[in-house]
């Protein structure tokens, strides 16, 4: 391993991604610290405690008031911001990870309203609003980053440009999650690169992952990952022109312009959906294994890392197979 990389800060350390992204930084010898809300370590969903648990840092901290871990970020070469939400009912993180599947319908059908209480940014608790797309998946990635920018490397840091890792995702959960939930990880992609311009010791890195998977940790996410997996591999053989149900709904859906900027949402959720058919999966040990390569800056990952940037990023060919070019990478 020739990386300088030594420390990263891992925000949501304990969670679905963020645990995948600390054994994964482990696997490469950095050293990590997760912050979260409890600060408590990570446990499989049957409670079990991985021996690689052991080596990491476990903080507790509020990433909407990150003054309260500031005191870390001189020492590492960079910060993964790994929160966010995919319903605002957090119910439903539950419902995946104990295979409850009324508990995670219900979720749903609340997210879009049904059965809900009506406009989903009124009549909410404070605690409530803790965890609205709003804070979860914009306003806590603000703050982290701003916290982090206004923090100078110690000395003997030298992972520069030290990289602000932002776990975003593509656009191919609509109409089925609200448009909010894409829009508000957009919105803090707009925010955190414009905070970062002009300032040359910082690096911003979207990693938009699609669907993540896990057949053990999430076995809910298997047959729709295998879904669509096979959708995309299909979608990929048949010759461009030959409709295909992605090209039909892109032109039904499609809004009739087009734009440059890559954080802005264009089009119906149709595009959304052709987007899913068209995108593979991707497991969670794959999305970590993208944000160690782009942590290290001799590396110079910047900006969005779609899905196939991230396998490239890995050392994956075009039809799926891993190339051994991960270590040379790291």
């Amino acid at each position: 391993m020739t990386s300088t990389l030594r420390r990263i800060l891992v925000v949501g350390g304990n969670g679905f991604i963020g645990s995948a992204v600390c054994r994964a930084a482990l696997a490469r010898g950095m050293q990590v610290t997760s912050i979260s809300s409890s600060g408590q370590p990570y446990r499989t969903p049957k409670g079990h405690t991985p021996a690689w648990v052991s080596k990491v840092d476990w903080q507790k901290g509020d990433a909407l008031s990150p003054q309260s871990f500031a005191h870390l970020f001189p020492q590492v070469g960079g910060v993964v911001h790994t929160l966010g939400t995919l319903i605002e009912d957090g119910k439903y993180k539950r419902a995946i990870q104990h295979s409850d599947i009324p508990g995670l319908v219900g979720s749903f059908f609340e997210s879009l309203g049904v059965g809900g209480s009506g406009n989903p940014l009124q009549n909410k608790t404070p605690e409530e609003k803790k965890g609205s797309y709003e804070v979860m998946n914009r306003d806590a990635a603000l703050a982290v980053c701003d916290a982090f920018l206004s923090t100078p490397a110690a000395p003997e840091v030298n992972n520069l440009p030290r990289p602000f890792i932002f776990v975003s995702a593509e656009d191919i959960f609509r109409p089925l999650i609200s448009a909010r939930y894409i829009e508000t990880k957009r919105e803090a992609e707009k925010q955190i690169s414009s905070m970062m311009e002009g300032k040359s010791d910082y690096r911003p890195v979207f990693i938009r992952p699609s669907l993540v998977y896990h057949a053990h940790q999430r076995p809910l996410t298997t047959p729709p990952a295998a879904l669509l997996d096979l959708s995309a591999t299909l979608h990929a053989k048949v010759p461009r022109s030959i409709p295909t149900p992605s090209s039909i709904l892109r032109s039904l859906g499609s809004s009739g312009s087009t734009s440059s900027d890559p954080f802005n949402i264009t089009g119906s959720s149709l595009e959304s959906v052709a987007n899913a058919l068209t995108t593979p999966p991707v497991h969670v040990d794959q999305v970590a294994d993208a944000i160690c390569v782009a942590l290290c800056s001799s590396n110079g990952v910047r900006g969005v890392v779609n899905v196939r940037r991230m396998r490239e990023l890995i050392g994956w060919t075009e039809d799926g197979n891993e190339q051994h070019a991960l270590e040379k990478r790291v």
